[in-house]
């Protein structure tokens, strides 16, 4: 078992001009998720947010908290949302078991002590995808399974952008302090998510691109919507987007992504959206 934390700063419009496609993927690319019997974070400076996965094969793992928390439990001052995309397992938090199925949800509240990840099949693990942000009260634990979502079924075939936006973790779902969480899942024949773009810029946000095939990609946009920027993602990788960027992209096949976000309000439409003749 290992826990494995990586610290990112916040990086502004300007400086971000003049990054090369290392740059870009180094400050803003999450490649390194899902690696079995580990617990593996990035702690990113925009909004104190973190992303990170839980992949227990043979053993449980026990959700540490870090030195970068400053803090005796993990979710000491924070709140946790996690999202299984592999088979089923469980998630322990103070004693109560939650049994997680594929694509199902669980949101775990400020000052929850112990938390421990674990899977039914050690051969065919759970893959816990995480986000968690600062948190001042404490929410009740809850569990939200793929039935529980409130779905928005948005887009067309013909605009390439058929897609149901699955909403799980959101205030009209479940009471959180801040984060929210939810999964899209695009229709065949849809490439484009999120179009048209949108910036948001009293909250960040993370898109977790998974069923990806190994063969095919995905191109993810950001950037200031006149100063756009893009970066290829593979099956079970992260972008971290600032609030000052768009978030948007499009695949060489159909696919799906979570959603998580947090910032100083819960307003799911609290956007500012751009045509895509607007895009630079």
């Amino acid at each position: 078992m290992s826990t494995e934390i990586e610290v990112r700063y916040a990086v502004g419009p300007n400086e971000v001009k003049g990054f090369d496609t290392a740059q870009l993927r180094n400050e803003f690319l999450v490649e390194k998720l899902m690696q079995k019997d580990c617990v593996y974070w990035v702690y990113s400076h925009y909004e104190r947010f973190m992303v990170g996965s839980a992949v227990p094969t043979s053993s449980p793992l026990k959700l540490e908290t870090l030195d970068a928390l400053k803090a005796k439990t993990f979710l000491h001052g924070r709140e946790l949302g996690i999202i299984n995309v592999g088979a089923s397992g469980t998630v322990t938090a103070d004693g109560e078991i939650y049994q997680l199925g594929y694509k199902d949800a669980l949101y775990l509240g400020k000052d929850t002590q112990e938390v421990v990840f674990a899977s039914d099949n050690a051969k065919q693990p759970a893959k816990f995808y995480l986000n968690s942000a600062p948190a001042h009260h404490k929410y009740p634990n809850k569990l939200v399974t793929t039935a529980d979502a409130n779905v928005l079924h948005l887009g067309s075939l013909e605009t390439s952008n058929e897609r149901d936006i699955n909403q799980m973790l959101i205030n009209t779902v479940v009471e959180t302090c801040q984060l929210q969480m939810g999964l899209t899942c695009l229709k065949p024949g849809s490439v484009w998510n999120t179009m048209p773009a949108h910036q948001h810029d009293r909250r960040n946000e993370v898109y977790f691109y998974f069923e990806v095939e190994e063969a095919q990609a995905v191109c993810h946009f950001m950037g200031e919507p006149q100063e756009t920027r893009h970066i290829w993602v593979h099956n079970e990788q992260a972008v971290i987007s600032p609030p000052w960027s768009i978030h948007s992209g499009s695949g060489t096949q159909n696919y799906s992504f979570i959603w998580g976000m947090a910032g100083e309000n819960l307003d799911y439409d609290d956007m500012d959206k751009y045509q895509p003749n607007q895009l630079r």
